[in-house]
């Protein structure tokens, strides 16, 4: 079983470093080792973020004009924009707080391969994900009939083998589920819970909807599987029998790498969805496989993005919008002076939690809804290095290696995708989620500590594995994300501040994120901006 969770606000800023590594709070490698290797802190924006709290900005000197106004250029905004595009509307504009548009999807790029800052792969989908499948056909990875019950996938995007490992008690395993040095009771649990899933895969509620679908507003509305929301995973797993250390190891796992969340904090509805959701096939490829790609999931988000062409304006900071009969006035900075935007229609794609700041007539339950839930803060880096790590014992390197007793997630490996297997360099991207702490505490540790404390406690986890990898790292940098996904807390998928989100209704301002569904898949993303932009487009007659 993993640790106990801290105490929420108990948990110090020492006995976070602490578990760091060795040096960790001196920011420096210890005595005897190689130098830290240089590099830089990356991240979102919280300086301009943070400068809604203060307001003060200047007064408008242009005023501008556009049908719709897509406020966040993630995949909502982008997939919103495609919509739009798809149905011949070109009278729109994506404005994006960042640098550049992808949301959670971003990605380096090195002299060696492109790398990602977020999300780096897509499961299969399964036939309810049409419009997914539909963009991959665009895309030509998805080749033939998206309607297909198992279509055929371009090779070169479905994750080359071994796709996952696991290291635990001094050995590399095959697959995520540690198998090795079991009870014959453990390994009979872990078979039961397998088979557990599979059923509800398949099965449906008294709707006659499947019980856990994705987009997850397809699943069932069925009140006694909705019920599971309010207890945590972890209570669901021990009712039903699953007390292997194994099985809580490996759900925890899911809930920290797909929420940011402990198990024990996470809804036992979204925790099941994790694992019963997904029932896309392959011709070509095995049921669990997943599309990926060297820069992670960048590629899906260029491809939503080349519908909006230009109409993308990245660094532009939406700080208030205003209704009145004639339609929706928008400011927003944009290279430290103020433009007006005046728009017939707006959505917004952006955190939900931003809203109440800058529109200042919200409905009050609306602000109330937009308010309400915590957000994941989130470490990631990528370790440049000059040659492949010495490896322990047992199974080889994979795509995605994760370190059983540890504080990160593990690592994948931008290079396994490449056909070219004889160059020596590659880069390792690593994932933390600070789901040990509030989210504030969180947040406040990415800001104040400094990226060589990061490097060393980073770089002390991976040597247990890879001895060498200090020697190997010739830059690692850091990318930091406060509110990187909404977390689905026990009570807030079907508690009725989730639903009132997702519900809204205006023939002017449509809210499009991941956030209307409680958690934050590429999935989910794509659905909520899909029906954004037809709700738009429907309030404007531009669809029966």
């Amino acid at each position: 079983m993993t640790k106990p969770v801290a105490a929420r606000g108990g948990f110090s800023r020492r006995d976070f470093l602490c578990t760091l590594g060795a040096g960790a709070l001196a920011g420096c490698a210890p005595a005897g080792k190689p130098a830290l290797p240089p590099g830089e802190t990356f991240g979102m924006s919280q300086a301009l973020g943070h400068r809604l709290l203060g307001g003060n900005f200047p007064a408008p000197d242009a005023i501008r004009h556009t049908g719709v106004l897509i406020v966040g250029g993630g995949i909502s905004g982008l997939s919103a924009a495609r919509q739009l595009a798809r149905a011949a509307v070109d009278d729109f504009l994506v404005l994006e707080m960042e640098s550049e548009a992808g949301g959670n999807s971003r990605a380096g790029h090195s002299p060696l391969v492109a790398y990602p800052w977020g999300a780096h792969y897509l499961p299969l989908p399964g036939p309810e994900a049409r419009d997914l499948r539909e963009l991959l056909a665009e895309l030509g990875v998805l080749q033939g009939d998206p309607g297909a019950a198992k279509p055929v996938y371009d090779e070169r995007y479905l994750c080359a083998t071994p796709q996952e490992r696991i290291y635990r008690n001094g050995l590399w395993q095959e697959g995520l589920l540690p198998q090795r040095g079991l009870a014959a009771d453990e390994r009979e649990q872990q078979q039961r819970f397998h088979a557990h899933m599979q059923e509800l895969k398949q099965a449906r509620g008294k709707d006659g909807r499947r019980r856990f679908a994705l987009p997850m507003a397809l699943s069932s509305r069925d009140p006694d599987w909705l019920a599971l929301d309010r207890i945590p995973f972890s209570q669901w797993l021990n009712a039903n029998g699953y007390t292997a250390p194994s099985l809580h190891w490996l759900a925890n796992y899911a809930c920290r790498d797909d929420y940011g969340s402990d198990y024990r904090q996470t809804s036992a509805w979204a925790g099941l969805h994790y694992f019963a959701c997904r029932n896309g096939e392959a011709t070509n490829a095995a049921p669990d496989a997943v599309l990926t790609a060297p820069e992670g999931n960048a590629w899906l988000a260029r491809g939503l993005a080349a519908s909006a062409g230009e109409r993308i304006r990245s660094n532009s900071l939406v700080w208030r919008i205003t209704e009145d009969k004639h339609g929706l006035t928008v400011d927003v900075l944009e290279n430290d002076k103020s433009i007006r935007y005046q728009a017939r229609q707006l959505i917004w794609a952006a955190p939900a939690f931003i809203l109440p700041r800058v529109w200042p007539d919200m409905p009050g339950e609306l602000k109330a809804a937009a308010q309400t839930g915590e957000y994941s803060p989130w470490l990631t880096a990528n370790l440049h290095l000059a040659d492949f790590p010495e490896e322990r014992h047992g199974a080889p390197l994979a795509w995605d290696n994760v370190l059983h007793d540890s504080p990160g997630l593990g690592y994948i490996v931008a290079t396994h995708q490449l056909i070219r297997r004889q160059q020596r360099g590659t880069v390792f991207t690593y994932y933390r989620a600070l789901h040990d702490m509030a989210p504030a505490a969180g947040r406040r540790l990415l800001l104040e500590t400094p990226r060589e404390t990061w490097a060393e406690g980073i770089l002390a986890e991976l040597e247990r594995v890879h001895p060498d990898i200090r020697r190997q790292t010739t830059r690692l940098d850091i990318f930091r994300n406060g509110h990187a996904m909404r977390r689905p807390t026990p009570g807030s998928l079907f508690g009725g501040q989730r639903e009132k989100l997702a519900g809204f209704r205006s023939p002017r301002i449509a809210l499009a994120h991941a956030d209307l569904s409680g958690f934050s898949l590429f999935e989910e993303a794509m659905d909520r901006g899909i029906m954004a932009a037809e709700r738009i487009m429907k309030s404007a007659g531009l669809t029966n």
